[in-house]
């Protein structure tokens, strides 16, 4: 196992941020490890909505 990760099957622990459109927050997911610096919607339905 990878020691720069600290997920252990607890999700308290991951990253979170707020989601510019609906102020909610949401949580680290794998598929977002290398552009993590540049998400701000928590999904897609959020994303086409940012006008």
């Amino acid at each position: 196992m990878s020691q720069k990760s600290t997920f252990k099957a607890n999700k308290q622990y991951l990253p979170q941020k707020i989601c510019i459109v609906c102020q909610r927050p949401f949580t680290w997911r794998k598929k977002w490890a290398s552009v993590w610096s540049e998400v701000k919607y928590c999904s897609e339905k959020c994303r086409k909505q940012k006008k």
